[in-house]
């Protein structure tokens, strides 16, 4: 029995769903059913019951689930302690962004860290969201910005940073550049390039809200996962689309941004962004970016 299988146990557990739960732990919907029957083989028993739509813990589930949590949590402690020994002699901090955050937020963040300790470096790991907390729950990342789920996994901490606004990314050529401002109902016949909803729920669900608010629907003429893919779509004149306004960094050959008009003060053209760390983990180095984090927030927040 490993300690990967029990983990595979205990996160299908939570979801009751192996696709939700294999996001969680950042593997294949296909592994993580490989690793949990390779445990039920071991056992001799059946610890869920599987439909096509859900999975059921059986009861011989449940035991193993309560006695699992204890084994895990122990397991994780050790780790800890002999991961904090490891941290009072190192001198880099593993931070993990979303692509616009890498962008517009950390270059700044690193100048204020050398000003402040030029020995200590960041290890920086750009990825989604969905991807960045696995690896910030398993220690691989001492801290992460990233846009905040509607549930918060209790062994982790958050703070709110601040709301970035949203920009319209248009080919250069296209007759809406030669305006100051773009409003959601001048995009309504132009072609748009959107989010993949599941990897980037945040970004695709704007954009939609956006149009929903004006009572249209935009035409998708592409769905797409990467920011730095989308933006080459709009360079290739598939489409408009809209971004993060750090996404204006990633500086796109053939691209133009415009401001977003909105007329209504609902908030609904900004984009949460926050910084999670693992609630019960020492560590100064972290805290120090932390701090800086708080102290330069309005400098940050105000870069275009």
């Amino acid at each position: 029995m490993e300690l990967k299988q029990i983990r595979c146990v205990l996160a299908a557990a939570e979801e009751m769903h192996f696709g939700r739960a294999a996001r969680v732990l950042d593997i294949l919907p296909a592994g993580l059913g490989r690793q949990i029957r390779l445990l039920e083989e071991e056992l001799g028993v059946r610890l869920f019951e599987r439909t096509t739509r859900s999975v059921v813990l059986t009861e011989a589930g449940r035991q193993f689930v309560r006695d699992a949590r204890h084994l895990v949590t122990t397991a994780d402690e050790m780790v800890e302690r002999f991961r904090d020994r490891g941290r009072s002699k190192s001198r880099v901090i593993r931070l993990g962004a979303i692509d616009s955050a890498a962008a517009g937020l950390v270059p700044a963040l690193i100048h204020d860290l050398h000003a402040r300790d030029p020995a200590l470096t960041i290890q920086l790991t750009e990825e989604k969201s969905i991807r960045l907390v696995p690896k910030l729950l398993s220690g691989r990342l001492d801290l992460a910005i990233i846009r905040p789920g509607v549930r918060l996994d209790p062994r982790l901490r958050m703070r709110l940073l601040l709301h970035e606004t949203a920009v319209v990314a248009l080919p250069a050529s296209h007759p809406l550049v030669e305006r100051s401002h773009v409003s959601v109902p001048a995009l309504a016949d132009v072609a748009m390039i959107i989010p993949e909803r599941r990897s980037r729920p945040h970004s695709h669900d704007l954009t939609m809200k956006l149009f929903e608010e004006e009572g249209l629907t935009p035409r998708i003429a592409q769905i797409a996962e990467e920011k730095q893919t989308i933006l080459n779509m709009v360079a290739a004149k598939i489409g408009a689309a809209i971004v993060p306004q750090w996404s204006k960094r990633l500086a796109v050959p053939g691209v133009a941004f415009r401001p977003l008009l909105i007329r209504t003060a609902t908030g609904a053209n900004r984009l949460p962004l926050a910084v999670a760390w693992q609630a019960d983990v020492r560590d100064a180095n972290r805290d120090l970016l932390l701090q800086l984090l708080e102290e330069n927030l309005d400098r940050y927040a105000g870069q275009d």
